[in-house]
């Protein structure tokens, strides 16, 4: 965890760095403004709600699945969930997660958690009513290798960037724009001047750059999700995680998560996706997950 807020705090600066470059380069440093307020504002805004709703992230997903943590196992399949995930853990070298069931018919998985240590892993009663101990076994370990990875905070760490860069950008767009004001920031890092085209340049380019920032970080989640698959292989087995994928693609039910989590199920929900609607999927589909898991072994 320190090395990640190391990671942010470098990044922090490095983003805040990178745009006053962008303003000097751009010549919108003229005399009697003053950016710096302005990107020190931007750095915090930015990375301010994806870090908040980071740490929320474990208590919210428990209330909005309605995830009932296993305290002392009930059942046999309690037991065998807690006992797997223990050894997973052991063997990926982090502490024991907070092990749930949220009831759902769809078959779905998510883990989450600011801490690598203090996480959640959590599955669905319809994952565990619809699919052999083989295939939870991957689905679980799909779900821990999120937690090993650090995925959580990366995502949080990439959110935050975009979004600072959206806020810029946008500020810098509108103010070379505005031709009827110098649309900068005075010493008090207070803006001036600012007409209506200022205004309306500025809400068309927080669409455009923050449509371009959502593509970034669906990338971001694509990608990590092939990585979690390979991690589910590395601790259940190749064949395992790649029936568990097969399942869900023959099940051919949606996510039935809700919406602000569904980035964080092993079932992304969308089907058949193609051209721009695929760029903004959370989840790559199901055939190319399989497909690079065929092509791995």
């Amino acid at each position: 965890m320190l090395t990640r807020v190391g990671l942010f705090v470098i990044t922090n600066f490095a983003v805040l760095f990178v745009l006053n470059l962008l303003i000097t380069v751009l010549g919108l440093n003229q005399p009697g403004m003053n950016w710096m307020p302005m990107l020190l504002m931007a750095g915090v805004m930015g990375f301010a709600g994806s870090f908040i709703s980071l740490f929320m992230s474990k208590s919210a997903a428990k209330r909005s699945s309605g995830a009932v943590v296993i305290e002392v196992p009930q059942n046999d399949t309690e037991q065998w969930l807690v006992s797997t995930i223990s050894r997973q853990a052991e063997k990926v070298g982090i502490d024991m997660p907070e092990v749930a069931i949220f009831p759902s018919p769809a078959p779905n998985a998510f883990a989450t958690g600011a801490n690598k240590n203090k996480s959640l892993v959590a599955v669905s009663s319809g994952l565990l009513s619809s699919m052999t101990k083989d295939e939870v076994e991957a689905v679980l370990g799909h779900e821990m290798s999120h937690v090993a990875n650090g995925d959580m905070v990366t995502l949080s760490l990439i959110q935050g960037v975009v979004n600072t860069f959206v806020i810029v950008l946008s500020q810098l767009v509108s103010s070379v724009m505005d031709r009827r004001s110098s649309s900068g920031y005075n010493q008090s890092g207070y803006g001036y001047g600012r007409g209506f085209g200022y205004r309306m340049t500025y809400m068309a380019a927080q669409f455009v750059f923050g449509f371009l920032a959502t593509l970034i970080v669906r990338w971001f989640s694509r990608w990590r999700e092939y990585r979690a698959d390979a991690g589910g292989a590395n601790l259940a087995g190749t064949e395992k995680m790649i029936h568990a994928l097969e399942k869900l693609q023959s099940l051919q039910q949606p996510a039935q998560l809700p919406v602000q989590m569904q980035a964080l199920g092993i079932n992304g929900g969308l089907l058949g996706a193609m051209g721009l609607k695929k760029l903004t999927m959370t989840h790559p589909p199901l055939e190319e997950r399989i497909q690079a898991l065929r092509d791995s072994r």
